[in-house]
């Protein structure tokens, strides 16, 4: 064979090698076995992260114990330790017949379905459920349940607790002793329920507010996040000095959401972090290794992607990095159903979550079919029988290092019972202080504040006397919503401790949410010296709250017609911001002579009123100490500033704020016509995306009935024509199902009470997009229509046609061409409907994500039905 056949033989080898390595890495990527991200592993770069020691250290006594108990063990009951149902969905003789290996409540789960469960109802679940797991009539090994919860600020689940200011307030306190206080006032407060394990620290590193978890971050600046989460470790668990055990005083701590949460693409939950390996380590892992110094027992893995890949089924950041690089001993937990989001994986199977590295599924409903399928997975080889090993050994290590096998029943522990730990007055003055420590001021024109002794004082704006705003998301319900100042049983309102400073300091204070007053609220003075109006963001959680705009009020600027309605009248303005996240203020900042960032300070809100407020004296108890751990932003398009990255522009820097010897003011006016950045591009207009988005709101009307507003998780037109509920479709009560029951024509609409102006939208030939899925085949009349004026809509009978076209039970997109509403401008000036949906007849429709997508944004979807009207 001549050289040159050699070589054309070799080459040919080669193309067929490369062929079928990029068909077995192509079949990896469907396989549900596999790990999505297996493949290409020399794409990363390991050194990069850095080389540590085991942590927590492994005890060669607990070891023995684990080999020992590991030995007996069957894989039904292995498999059981890797399952975590919701309160909900299980109960103990579910737990002692499957030996599940733990529990969560999600946020507003309660004893009894109680929201106002009293301490012993909480300690007698737990005693139950520990009973049942430490049973061994059937001859299987007794192995302690591990409960966990989100106390996020504050035991916040739990009727007549301590709520903290959230995490964005405690970064801009710029305190860590706070934190490590912070921490056991909590540990001790859930120690109290008999549940022994907290989802938290939250150790994102936020790099874009639009995220409708910002608030769970405490900095955009990895080193703050890095000295925060060491503390809040160390104060939840304590720390392993003479020996590797939890204290009485302390339970086990969570560092999450591994990895890159805070880093998706517009800040949306759940969605990708597109980011170096280097950037990724440097900004978004910076909290996990501090945690790891402090032997941090559990970590959760996160809902996002990293450069495309799902982070519950990432085997190289989950056993590469964290578990063997990093050496991470504990174990990592799921988060509420994110298995099911891994390429080839449902809620009911996912080996591939498992082989990635994932230690325990959190699997709420759906936990007896994963189960089963899991343990089938094992019995197939899916699973290797040294990867169960490893997890249970991991959670088994958490278990004894948590002194559970040793404790004891649980109403004879520690701290279980001692209903004085719930809102102790030492954690109440606690949270006081980290209120005192986390407010920015902004502003403060004219030496307005503090507010001198004897004024008069107006107070004004719906979150002075609510203390569900004050708090926001997480506190006693999921979303924060639901609740009145009744439900906060010790808690002290804003206004309240606005009203107790001001009048012992000699002043008067009238209390008016719209900010009216008459002569006569003021004595002899006949006005005000001042107006306190404190307003801001309403409460909500996780994706719920995620923006496409950060202009506070942006479509209906109700605040801001307040703030300058005093103005106008002369009345100098404090204005008092609750938010979660810097938002475009520069029209409020503006209406305002003095500008306070309270962010969300919890049950405390008496806090604020010790800085505001002069003593008799007139000198101010305590000072401003906040400064601001995430920048603020200039225009509108700044909904990614972060210091150390190009083109920062903030209004306000990181590590701004003033002080009482500042004698910086905010002169002149700041630019309210300039909104965006130039070139920055039209936003989405989200109408509904996981939830009805501000100032959109859902309604139902029977054909003669007045609009009713979608206020909970269902609602109905009085007739009960049509009925809308909460469901999911992605993530949880994402999504809204419709059901007209054929009784009478109803009608569906996402409306608003403000009309908008979306001319913007039509000079970048906007189209309309939703998901829908048809629930079972209709003949029923439908009309649609959409951006609905005072006099017309849009009427779209392609829609209709489309949604009743769509094959049952299948999600599917639909999308309307511009062409649709090319000769309607007139219609996007004074918007009041963006869609409305009317049938007289029996349909079960669900519909999610709607929205109006500029053109220059829009990605192609080849699967989608596309509705034109070249006619």
């Amino acid at each position: 064979m001549n050289f040159k056949t050699l070589l054309l033989s070799l080459l040919v080898a080669l193309g067929v090698l490369v062929l079928l390595l990029g068909k077995h890495n192509r079949s990896s990527k469907e396989n549900v076995v596999d790990s999505p991200s297996v493949v290409g592993q020399s794409e990363f770069d390991i050194q990069v992260w850095p080389a540590r020691a085991m942590s927590p250290r492994r005890d060669p006594a607990i070891e023995a114990r684990i080999d020992a108990l590991l030995s007996k063990m069957s894989v039904a009951e292995k498999v059981g330790q890797i399952i975590q149902p919701e309160l909900k969905y299980v109960t103990p003789e579910d737990v002692k017949n499957y030996h599940l290996g733990s529990i969560l409540h999600g946020g507003g789960t309660t004893p009894n379905n109680d929201k106002y469960a009293s301490l012993q109802d909480w300690v007698s679940t737990a005693e139950g459920f520990y009973a049942a797991s430490m049973d061994e009539s059937d001859g299987k090994a007794a192995i302690p349940l591990i409960w966990g919860t989100d106390a996020v600020h504050g035991n916040n689940n739990v009727y007549g607790a301590t709520i903290f200011p959230h995490n964005i307030g405690l970064g801009a306190a710029n305190d860590q002793s706070l934190m490590y206080r912070i921490g056991q006032a909590t540990a001790r407060e859930v120690a109290a329920t008999g549940v022994n394990w907290t989802f938290g620290p939250t150790v994102a590193v936020v790099r874009d507010v639009r995220w409708g978890r910002t608030y769970e971050s405490y900095s955009e600046n990895p080193d703050l996040v890095s000295r925060y989460a060491r503390e809040m470790v160390r104060g939840i668990q304590g720390e392993f000095k003479n020996s590797m055990r939890v204290g009485p005083n302390h339970i086990v701590s969570t560092a999450k959401h591994f990895l890159g949460d805070g880093g998706t693409s517009m800040g949306v939950d759940r969605g990708d972090t597109v980011a170096s390996e280097w950037e990724l380590r440097q900004v978004h892992g910076a909290g996990y290794i501090a945690a790891l110094d402090a032997d941090v027992l559990t970590t959760m893995a996160s809902f996002n992607s990293w450069n495309g890949d799902k982070l519950h089924g990432h085997r190289y950041l989950l056993t590469d990095v964290l578990k063997q690089r990093m050496g991470f001993q504990g174990f990592v937990v799921g988060d509420w159903n994110g298995h099911q989001q891994v390429p080839g994986c449902h809620v009911s199977r996912c080996p591939a979550a498992i082989n990635a590295g994932l230690d325990m599924f959190m699997v709420p409903q759906h936990w007896k079919a994963l189960y089963e399928n899991t343990l089938e997975d094992v019995e197939q080889g899916h699973i290797s029988s040294e990867r169960l090993d490893d997890a249970v050994r991991r959670i088994l290590r958490v278990k004894f290092i948590a002194g559970l096998f040793d404790a004891g029943p649980v109403a004879q522990r520690p701290l279980v019972g001692d209903a004085e730990l719930i809102g102790h007055p030492e954690h109440r003055a606690l949270a006081r202080e980290a209120v005192r420590k986390s407010l920015v001021m902004l502003k403060n024109n004219n030496g307005v504040l503090p507010v001198k002794s004897g004024s008069r004082v107006l107070i004004a704006g719906d979150a002075a006397n609510n203390i569900a705003k004050q708090s926001g998301g997480w506190s006693l319900t999921w979303q924060g919503t639901g609740n009145q100042n009744s439900d906060f049983p010790g808690a002290t309102s804003i206004l309240a401790g606005l009203q107790s400073v001001i009048e012992h300091t000699g002043g008067e204070t009238h209390y008016a949410a719209d900010g009216q007053w008459q002569a006569s609220d003021f004595g002899e003075a006949g006005r005000p010296d001042l107006a306190i109006v404190v307003f801001g963001e309403e409460p909500y959680a996780e994706w719920h709250g995620d923006l496409i705009n950060i202009e506070y009020q942006y479509a209906d600027k109700r605040d801001l017609r307040l703030l300058q309605a005093l103005q106008a009248q002369g009345i100098p303005v404090v204005s008092v911001f609750i938010t979660g996240r810097p938002l475009w203020i520069n029209k409020e900042l503006n209406a305002s002579d003095a500008f306070v960032v309270a962010w969300l300070p919890g049950t405390e809100g008496a806090g604020i009123a010790d800085v505001l407020i002069a003593d008799s004296d007139d000198h101010a108890p305590y000072d401003f100490q906040g400064r601001l751990s995430f920048s603020w932003p200039k225009y509108v398009s700044q909904a990614r500033l972060n210091f150390d990255e190009d083109g920062y522009d903030p209004l306000f820097p990181l590590g701004y704020g003033l002080d009482y010897a500042s004698d910086a003011e905010l002169l002149g006016q700041l630019d309210e016509s300039t909104a965006r950045q130039p070139d920055a591009k039209l936003d989405e207009l989200w109408g509904f995306v996981s939830r009805a988005n501000a100032p959109w709101s859902i309604m139902v009307q029977d054909a003669d009935s007045e609009s009713i507003p979608m206020q909970g998780n269902t609602v109905s037109t009085s007739t009960q024509a049509l009925v809308v509920q909460s469901i999911d479709k992605v993530a949880q009560e994402d999504a809204r199902r419709l059901i007209w029951s054929g009784s009478g024509r109803a009608t569906f609409a996402l409306s608003t009470a403000t009309p908008q102006d979306l001319t913007a939208y039509h000079r970048h030939a906007a189209v309309l997009t939703l998901s829908a899925q048809l629930n079972g085949a209709s003949s029923a009349n439908l009309s649609v229509s959409a951006l609905c004026d005072d006099k017309s809509c849009i009427e779209l009978p392609g829609v209709a046609a489309a949604l009743k076209e769509l094959r049952p039970g299948e999600w599917q997109d639909v999308v309307v061409q511009s062409n649709c509403f090319a000769a309607r401008e007139s219609n996007f000036a004074g918007v009041q409907r963006l869609l409305s949906i009317q049938s007289n007849g029996t349909l079960d429709l669900s519909l999610a994500d709607i929205k109006l997508v500029p053109q220059v944004n829009l990605t192609q979807n080849t699967n989608a039905h596309i509705v034109s009207c070249d006619n």
